[in-house]
């Protein structure tokens, strides 16, 4: 099994201005103590996001266990250490086909029915979620809270990974709800460094 860090940033690009941005912003969590990332983009063309995340491997890429979200393709073309996947995109056996058996294979879920079915999968980790109220999706999968995270601890021993609205405030609860790590966009984009280190400060 494997063992998650306490803070699993998410870089959206949709956060950034530039590839430049969003690299600075990497290099930033990097200082900051964190050692696992996810790369997201839901909008670009599949060349935009393999340049993006070749600059993320060469910025990064040996120091930070990177993580592509959804597309198993362009894991392996920018040589990433494995893939998220949410509830519409390929199963996870098909994932885990492409991209073999030594990388990092998550999944996204929002219920317990959800949750109980990626758990017989070979999911590395699975994620729960919203947990509070979130911006960054446009239709956004109703809350599951803190009830929800414990719900999902009883169901699986695999790794938990909780997501949605998780801030410096509230991520501790989260952690003892029953969470491994807590995956987080927004509270992390204004000075990354020092809110990566707030972060693990409550997180201990």
């Amino acid at each position: 099994m494997i063992s998650i860090p306490r803070l699993y940033p998410i870089v959206d690009e949709a956060c950034f201005s530039s590839r430049e941005d969003l690299a600075n912003c990497a290099e930033e969590l990097l200082a900051g103590g964190c050692t696992l990332l996810q790369y997201r983009n839901k909008r670009g063309d599949a060349g935009v996001m393999l340049e993006q995340a070749r600059e993320l491997k060469k910025r990064v890429g040996g120091a930070v266990k990177l993580i592509m979200n959804d597309r198993a393709d362009l894991c392996l073309a920018a040589e990433f250490d494995g893939v998220h996947a949410g509830q519409d995109d390929l199963s996870p056996e098909s994932l885990r086909g492409i991209i073999g058996p030594d990388r990092w294979l998550g999944v996204s879920t929002h219920n317990p029915g959800q949750l109980h079915e990626a758990d017989q999968t070979s999911a590395d980790y699975l994620a729960i979620g919203p947990v509070f109220s979130t911006s960054s999706k446009e239709r956004p999968d109703p809350l599951v809270g803190l009830e929800g995270v414990r719900r999902a601890r009883q169901l699986t021993q695999k790794p938990l990974v909780a997501i949605g609205g998780i801030t410096r405030a509230n991520a501790a609860s989260v952690i003892e709800a029953g969470a491994d790590s807590v995956a987080v966009i927004s509270d992390l984009l204004r000075q990354p460094r020092k809110s990566a280190e707030e972060f693990f400060l409550v997180l201990r």
